[in-house]
């Protein structure tokens, strides 16, 4: 099975871009089933159901989320109608929405898990905990499992990888929006990358507008964030699974700009 990974989509800039340059990427890979990241797809925070909505008809077939999940409050009055999303399951008991759910698309089934990571964010429940709770009812349904992990450290995105390595097809990196360059099938079978990047303007920082995250740095002042405009970049990964053991064939990292865009 081949898996469509697309990294934080930022604003209307990185919306526009998944709408641009997805009908490539299904030309040339033919992914069975696409996620991505869309806690940041409404103005660099949350999402709303008509940005969902634009995101599902442009060919995405799940979103996770991440740290950002409630920056819209009227998720609350639809997350819990809307299975195709999922939001950190390691959030607290009572929080709407699931932290997990099973895409179903194109004769092929996926489960995908949402995480969110403990270092340098709010401390929330156990991700590991989680997980294996998590893991362990999916793999009753399928042995295909995405597991975004949004988290800040490095250090606790990689733990999670060993920690999940042959239960999960992919365990990968959100949050930090920079692609990094360590993407590899782990011993047991699951592939695994640090971060997959973002969707988005290209030339801000992390997306927003590098003038006010600059007077920030300089100035240690409040400072209102707005996403950036201009060029885009586009970062996701492509996964391919073998069917017979959910364990991971090959793991390849993409990465796009506007430009390149019209020679891909």
């Amino acid at each position: 099975m081949k898996v469509l990974f697309i990294g934080d989509i930022v604003g209307s800039v990185g919306r526009g871009a998944v709408k641009k340059v997805l009908p490539a990427l299904k030309s040339k890979y033919n992914p069975h089933i696409i996620i991505a990241n869309g806690e940041n797809a409404a103005a660099g925070r949350g999402i709303t159901a008509a940005i969902a909505k634009e995101l599902f008809d442009a060919g995405v077939h799940g979103i996770t989320m991440g740290n950002h999940t409630w920056d819209n409050r009227d998720l609350f009055e639809w997350i819990d109608d809307e299975p195709r999303i999922v939001r950190p399951a390691n959030f607290p008991p009572g929080a709407p929405g699931s932290g997990a759910a099973v895409i179903k698309a194109n004769g092929k089934k996926l489960g995908i898990i949402n995480l969110q990571g403990r270092t340098f964010l709010p401390p929330i429940d156990c991700p590991f905990r989680a997980a294996d709770e998590l893991i362990d009812e999916m793999r009753n349904e399928t042995n295909q499992i995405l597991v975004d992990f949004h988290a800040e450290a490095t250090s606790e995105k990689i733990a999670m990888g060993w920690y999940l390595d042959g239960r999960a097809s992919l365990v990968v990196g959100t949050h930090t929006h920079v692609q990094t360059n360590d993407d590899r099938i782990l011993p047991e079978g699951t592939a695994y990358l640090t971060d997959v990047g973002m969707v988005g303007p290209r030339d801000g920082v992390l997306g927003m507008e590098r003038t006010a995250v600059l007077r920030r740095f300089l100035t240690q002042l409040p400072t209102r964030f707005v996403v950036d405009e201009g060029d885009w970049h586009f970062h996701a990964l492509l996964l391919e699974t073998d069917e017979s053991t959910g364990k991971a064939v090959s793991i390849q990292k993409i990465r796009l700009t506007e430009e390149e865009l019209m020679f891909f």
